[in-house]
């Protein structure tokens, strides 16, 4: 795995917006506060069907290599089940059906997720590589990481969530604001990895 150490200004931007979080309940705002997440949730389910659309009108622009299509389209499926977590699996939008059916999108997603890996040899291949030499961008992996660990221990109830959460009001709150950066930041180490795809087929592409 390599690492660029280069500090991108929107990944800056992100890391004060997080460090801020904590104190956003404390401003007076013209919604109340259950209007504002389920704002934000709204928002967020948006953001991952973009990352889907994206990352398939992406797909669909370029001649890609068997392991790098596998690569992409396993990325479709990543943010596809982040868009169902994020919906409890359709539960927010449809709350009066039978709960099976929600337990039923959540396996087939994640099914589609697991079971590419286990039994597509060019896609665990391919996966292997990018580790190996993929550039990942040292600190927008970190916000990602430190967003996610923030929003599940508000959601979970964990130690350190006592770190950001100082009044259980506010804890949907919170656990939807984390969960911003850590969604944009997935989606810049994407790009990242899209743009860099892009320069590697023009320069192996032939001179006419």
């Amino acid at each position: 795995m390599k690492l660029d150490a280069q500090l991108p200004f929107i990944t800056a931007l992100l890391f004060i917006l997080s460090i801020l979080f904590p104190f956003f309940p404390d401003i007076p705002l013209p919604v109340s506060e259950a209007r504002l997440v389920n704002w934000i949730e709204n928002g967020q389910a948006l953001w991952l069907l973009f990352g889907a659309l994206f990352t398939l009108f992406w797909i669909k622009s370029w001649t890609l290599t068997p392991g790098q299509k596998a690569f992409w389209l396993w990325s479709v499926a990543w943010w596809v089940v982040l868009l169902g977590r994020s919906t409890s699996w359709g539960r927010v939008y449809f709350p009066d059906e039978p709960r099976l059916i929600f337990r039923v999108i959540s396996v087939v997603l994640i099914a589609a997720l697991v079971l590419p890996v286990l039994f597509s040899g060019i896609l665990r291949k391919e996966i292997a590589l990018r580790f190996r030499h993929e550039m990942f961008p040292l600190w927008t992996v970190l916000l990602v990481v430190i967003t996610f660990m923030f929003s599940d221990a508000v959601e979970h109830h964990r130690l350190i969530a006592s770190l950001v959460l100082y009044d259980a009001r506010d804890q949907d709150l919170l656990e939807e604001l984390y969960e911003v950066p850590f969604m944009l930041g997935l989606f810049i180490i994407a790009f990242g990895m899209m743009q860099r795809d892009k320069v590697t087929k023009q320069q192996s592409a032939p001179v006419r």
